[in-house]
């Protein structure tokens, strides 16, 4: 149900987000089909293989497969793999915590966009993705900005009456990114800021 109401977000149709504490707001997900200003600075970070972590309509899978570097998009919405691959980048369908090629040879993994908060607890994730990524090998992650509280909180999507089941999603502060990453064993931190997004790639 998530994915359906995504995709009717990838389509231009209003989509809401509601939150728990009864705060709403648009998802907008349509913004993910063109470039975002301040991508080349997490395309400019991957020189091997790359595995793009809910990679929604593919624009980072596709514009990486374009600068010749080997990238698959995984997602878990039909429509987002199929705009991908429609565009001329790999993706599956599937969830980052499903068996998935490649594990433990990809140089980079993205969380952009904020896909850190994927399954609502940042630190199985980052787990999951040291699994993912060969030893050495980075992760790239968008974080809140600084001074900005990270916090797990319940949402569901909305659209015209209709609602989703409730889910949980996390945000994480830069500010707090360090400690996170090293508990997830990734003792490497280094962080950036970029056109009003920030990231930190991890290794």
């Amino acid at each position: 149900m998530i994915g359906a109401f995504y995709e009717e977000s990838l389509k231009g149709r209003d989509v809401e987000i509601e939150y728990s504490d009864g705060l709403i707001r648009p998802l907008s997900a349509e913004r993910w089909l063109r470039y975002n200003e301040g991508d080349e600075h997490i395309l400019a970070r991957c020189g091997g293989p790359t595995l793009d972590v809910g990679s929604g309509p593919g624009r980072l899978t596709v514009a990486l497969t374009r600068m010749g570097i080997p990238a698959m998009g995984i997602d878990i919405a039909p429509l987002a793999v199929e705009l991908t691959r429609r565009a001329g980048g790999l993706a599956l369908r599937t969830c980052v915590f499903e068996p998935l090629p490649g594990t433990g040879r990809w140089a980079e993994a993205l969380l952009a966009d904020g896909n850190i908060g994927i399954g609502g607890d940042p630190a199985a994730l980052l787990r999951r993705m040291r699994e993912l990524v060969r030893p050495g090998g980075t992760v790239i992650a968008e974080l809140s900005p600084p001074r900005s509280q990270s916090k797990v909180q319940t949402v569901r999507l909305r659209q015209a009456g209709r609602t989703g089941d409730w889910f949980t999603w996390a945000t994480v502060s830069i500010d707090d990114i360090a400690a996170l990453a090293g508990r997830s064993g990734f003792p490497t931190v280094e962080r950036w800021n970029a056109a009003g997004r920030w990231f930190a790639s991890l290794s």
